[in-house]
């Protein structure tokens, strides 16, 4: 973050200064990034307390200040130096928004949505380009209205790359996170199901997905899956350039020759209209060179030649619980990918499953949260789906039970995470592999844990 007095930051926020040892002059400067977690704050960082159904974020101020914390944007005063604010949500938005323009004119921009895929692929983006300049990204996928002004405000002075990953959850979402933001690059990865029983169809998921592209800086390119028709269209929303990528032919970066190795890892070729350059990702899933590619093209949007770029991403490492492969005591191999799940990325995470080789395959499968009226279909065909990828399919929670019907003689249905990690313990041989995926609020990373 840029250094800003906290009479500075109220005066950007409308905000009045109070409390602690600071007088109204702003002789407190904030250095280090602004936290919602007490227990994250740094040296010189800004704490911002909302005051919630569960919890008053002003409570922790103290805690906040023993981590190192100097100032607090929130709506009443606390023991720090206090930046009072009607909205501390708002202010949050227009602090971010303030720092960002201050550092615009060398900054870069990156903006990154799709249904699945968005935080590998984002991953695989800062990668490829801190590779070459120092790069601020989101952390995990702290997507929305919260995380992209906390992640906009890590910037500082020697930041040339900002990629904000954007998520969604209603119309209107995406182009209110590009409000605070115009991005000078928007990559559009797919209009998929997730969410679906909040948007109510495809067309309404690919109408959000679209505001990136709508949400450009002038001049700004759009990069979008050329395999996704529902993508593809996005380019009639925008007047600037426009790169694509995929398998299709007619993608100005094309997806060749994908092979897995035995433990699920791909290489493949990337073709561009003059180059042809050989990849290796070190990550698990067919579905990562799509990933990839989409990263290869955006880094080509900002000038990074594709044999730098493919360099660059034969390194890369994921966010925790997406397609983590460990080894487990007794000779089992674990695939955790528990960090969230809907019908597509379930079913390229069952591909991977079943490229892995070894010894029997376990799909251990929770529920897929968000569907709404669709749910027990898109679950039952997901079970169908993962018999045939799986040797065994173990459906956790009553709201997963429509799994183990799809999956019919396959399949184990288990009450709890705690019953499946009883059943595992006591059916996992040697040479299993075993994968864990659900939505998040399923919480199967902790059946993963329990087996590691």
């Amino acid at each position: 973050m840029i250094p800003l007095s906290v009479g500075e930051i109220a005066a950007v926020v409308g905000g009045t200064v109070v409390g602690g040892t600071v007088s109204s002059d702003g002789t407190v400067t904030v250095t280090a990034p602004a936290v919602l977690d007490s227990r994250q704050a740094e040296p010189g960082g800004l704490f911002v307390a909302f005051t919630g159904e569960q919890a008053d974020g002003h409570d922790y101020a103290r805690e906040a200040g023993r981590a190192g914390a100097v100032a607090v944007l929130g709506s009443r005063p606390t023991p720090l130096p206090t930046v009072v604010v009607p909205d501390a949500r708002a202010a949050l938005r227009a602090l971010a928004t303030h720092v960002v323009a201050r550092l615009r004119d060398g900054l870069t921009v990156v903006g990154l949505t799709g249904s699945q895929g968005k935080t590998g692929t984002k991953d695989l983006l800062a990668a490829l380009l801190s590779s070459v300049a120092p790069t601020i990204a989101t952390i995990g996928s702290l997507n929305n209205e919260l995380g992209v002004p906390l992640t906009m405000l890590r910037a500082d002075a020697a930041t040339r790359f900002l990629v904000l990953e954007m998520g969604a959850r209603h119309i209107g979402d995406i182009a209110a996170l590009t409000g605070l933001v115009a991005p000078d690059i928007a990559v559009v990865l797919n209009a998929g199901k997730a969410h679906l029983g909040e948007f109510g169809s495809r067309e309404a998921i690919a109408t959000t997905k679209g505001e990136l592209v709508r949400g450009l800086a002038p001049g700004g390119t759009a990069v979008l899956n050329a395999d996704d028709p529902r993508v593809v269209a996005m380019r009639s929303l925008t007047e600037g350039p426009v790169l694509t990528f995929g398998r299709a032919d007619h993608a100005d970066v094309r997806m060749l020759g994908l092979a897995l190795d035995p433990l699920g890892r791909p290489s493949f070729t990337l073709r561009t209209a003059g180059t042809s350059v050989p990849v290796a990702l070190p990550l698990v899933g067919a579905h990562q060179a799509l990933n990839a590619s989409a990263a290869a093209a955006a880094g080509l949007a900002v000038g990074i030649p594709l044999d730098l770029a493919t360099a660059a991403l034969a390194t890369v490492s994921l966010s925790k619980w997406r397609m983590e492969l460990r080894d487990l005591t007794g000779g089992a191999t674990l695939l955790n990918d528990t960090y969230n799940a809907n019908p597509d990325s379930t079913r390229a995470a069952l591909d991977a499953l079943a490229a892995i080789q070894g010894g029997r395959r376990i799909a251990v499968l929770g529920e897929m949260l968000e569907l709404g009226d669709v749910s027990a279909a898109e679950h039952r065909a997901v079970g169908e789906y993962a018999s045939s990828r799986a040797d065994l399919v173990v459906a956790v929670g009553e709201a997963a039970r429509p799994i183990a019907d799809g999956a019919g003689e396959r399949a184990v249905a288990l009450a709890d995470n705690d019953a499946a990690v009883e059943w595992l313990r006591g059916h996992l041989a040697a040479d299993d592999v075993v994968l864990v995926k659900a939505s998040r609020g399923a919480r199967l990373d902790e059946v993963a844990a329990a087996l590691a």
